[in-house]
């Protein structure tokens, strides 16, 4: 099997297998006990947040444990708007992108029918934000903006840093969702200027179940209201920290930090090689998203006139899906694609393909071979 479906899901890196395993049956204490087994757990769980905020570029104090990405999207968006209300204040405009995750689109909406003002950026057919009306659109009356650093479907990459520009020339908070973004490029939270992030580590080679969001300054500075309530006084995240899966997630962060820009470029190259190698055989094939600001592991591509569902039905050997796994078993085509201008007909012919880590050259060019071979042969069938 050729496994091109990293945007759904990574695998765990061996080593990351590896520094999990003590803490399952050796070191198994709970962080929160004083005994010897309780604070080895906890100083393990330090390392771990200290190696996830050097990815970052930030301060292990700003880092907060998730279950993952949407839990710590849910907590930044609700928790903000729920201080900020709690707080008195007037603001009540929130501003966003269609071609977001669920797990943003889902909470705004219910944000909006609490109340709360729902704007959303549009966005031109590469899918990057349009800043001029973003600069019109991104009001004093606005609390919070939040835009995903990399799109999961068609990898555009989004001007973030701009963005929190104009949220902060408005007296706004940015949120970023980069569960994409993390590991694949370089993003420092200084630099791009945000004030919430989201990630999970199972998008970089982690384990599946955790997360984190981080928050410039840390809880005191920047206070969020709790979902869940049972932990410490002031804890915006209680309950038992899942320490094996913390022990990866920074394992998962400091791999990630080593082999980030080697690891870019030859992912990248595999990506452009694979795009080339299919529009040159099959001039039907177009590609989705910005040619250059764009994840070096994405390939969205439309097959014109053939259903990627059929396409894939025929395509045993490889592993690969037709938009986000979020989006899955919905009888709709990607709303990030009609977004972008595709025609219902060119959203239900699309595959997203996600290199990784462990994709070889080797299957790169079995798996060109097989799509073109088997695009031919089902659409004979077809005509």
């Amino acid at each position: 099997m050729i496994y091109l479906d990293n945007h759904a899901t990574t695998a765990c890196d061996p080593l990351v297998v590896d520094a999990m395993m003590p803490f399952f049956s050796g070191s198994y204490g709970n962080s929160s006990s004083p005994h010897e087994f309780g604070q080895a757990a906890a100083a393990a769980v330090s390392q771990a947040k200290e190696q996830v905020a050097a990815l970052l570029g930030a301060d292990p104090g700003e880092i907060v444990f998730t279950s993952g990405a949407t839990e710590s999207n849910n907590i930044a968006l609700l928790g903000a708007t729920q201080q900020h209300k709690n707080l008195g204040g007037t603001r009540r405009r929130l501003v966003t992108t269609a071609t977001e995750h669920k797990s943003i689109v889902a909470p705004l909406q219910y944000l909006a029918q609490q109340g709360w003002e729902l704007v959303y950026l549009p966005v031109d057919r590469t899918g990057r934000v349009d800043l001029i009306e973003a600069k019109r659109l991104i009001t004093l009356d606005t609390l919070l903006v939040s835009v995903q650093a990399a799109n999961s479907e068609i990898g555009t990459i989004q001007p973030v840093a701009a963005l929190a520009d104009l949220a902060h020339a408005n007296g706004a908070l940015f949120h970023c969702d980069a569960c994409q973004a993390v590991g694949k490029i370089n993003l420092q939270v200084d630099s791009w200027r945000f004030d919430l992030l989201s990630l999970s580590a199972h998008k970089l080679y982690g384990p599946k179940g955790v997360g984190a969001v981080w928050i410039r300054g840390g809880e005191k500075q920047l206070p969020l209201v709790p979902l869940m309530y049972g932990g410490a006084i002031g804890s915006l995240r209680p309950g038992t920290l899942p320490v094996p899966l913390l022990i990866g997630f920074g394992k998962a962060c400091e791999v990630a930090s080593h082999l980030l820009a080697q690891e870019s470029q030859r992912i990248g190259a595999l990506r452009d090689s694979f795009e080339h190698n299919l529009l040159t055989a099959l001039p039907e094939v177009t590609v989705n998203g910005a040619l250059t600001e764009r994840l070096p592991n994405n390939s969205s591509l439309t097959f014109g006139g053939l259903e990627a569902e059929v396409l894939l039905a025929n395509l045993p050997d490889i592993v690969a899906s037709t938009g986000s796994a979020c989006e899955s078993g919905s009888i709709e085509p990607s709303r990030v694609l009609l977004t972008i201008g595709l025609t219902r007909e060119q959203a239900f012919s699309t595959i997203r393909f996600g290199l990784g880590r462990f994709t070889t050259e080797a299957e790169i060019r079995a798996a060109t071979a097989q799509l073109i071979a088997t695009y031919r042969e089902v659409s004979m069938w077809l005509a």
